[in-house]
């Protein structure tokens, strides 16, 4: 999302930067028409460069930074998993402990250890299923939350760039009117381009490629 939104600002500046490149050009000042069409053009690409800077920022606001603060969440969730982990290997050390003494011969000084032991693997187990429950429980509704935290956002980046796209219809609408040659084709201005080029390819002073 931020790559799009950055790639979005370039291309809005660029093109206003083209419209500006051509306003300062000496062919305006030689031709009021051309000068007409280019004012035209530099007008409607910074009123494109100002709607895609309220898109990008309603984006910023709506889509990018609330997936930061979701994508946040995941070093405490990763944190609640080791520390289930480490309590489920020292219980698992304890249990194995208690096991070891259940099997020898009860004698006076093996019942001592193992009742020592089983004080030991008391706490650590119940500190394990505590956290196991926790995560047990947790961790789905964490899980099949994620559709439910995303769809507002994901709703607010279709309508930002409804708006947007509207507004570049009218814009881009607006400027046709004002430049466009009615009447004419793009296959018959592609036609009247070649002609125009071959006319110049016809000068003496053009190499001959």
């Amino acid at each position: 999302m931020k790559k799009s939104t950055d790639a979005d600002l370039a291309m809005s500046k660029s093109a206003v930067k083209i419209s500006s490149d051509l306003l300062s050009n000496p062919l305006c000042e030689q031709d009021p028409t051309f000068l007409e069409m280019v004012t035209a053009l530099d007008t409607a690409m910074k009123r494109m460069d100002s709607f895609n800077q309220e898109k990008v920022n309603q984006i910023q606001k709506t889509v990018i930074e609330p997936l930061k603060k979701f994508s946040g969440v995941f070093p405490s969730l990763n944190m609640a998993v080791k520390r289930r982990e480490q309590a489920l290997q020292d219980y698992k050390r304890l249990q194995s402990k208690v096991e070891k003494y259940e099997e020898k011969e009860k004698t006076g000084p093996i019942l001592a250890k193992l009742h020592q032991a089983r004080e030991e693997l008391r706490p650590v187990k119940e500190d394990f299923e505590a956290k196991n429950k926790q995560l047990l429980e947790e961790m789905p509704k964490f899980y099949s939350s994620r559709i439910d935290y995303f769809k507002p956002s994901f709703e607010s980046l279709i309508r930002a760039q409804v708006v947007y796209y509207t507004e570049m219809y009218k814009i881009f609408g607006d400027l046709t009117e004002q430049i466009d040659e009615p009447g004419l084709t793009d296959e018959e201005r592609e036609k009247e381009n070649e002609a125009k080029l071959n006319e110049l390819r016809a000068l003496s002073i053009v190499a001959d490629d």
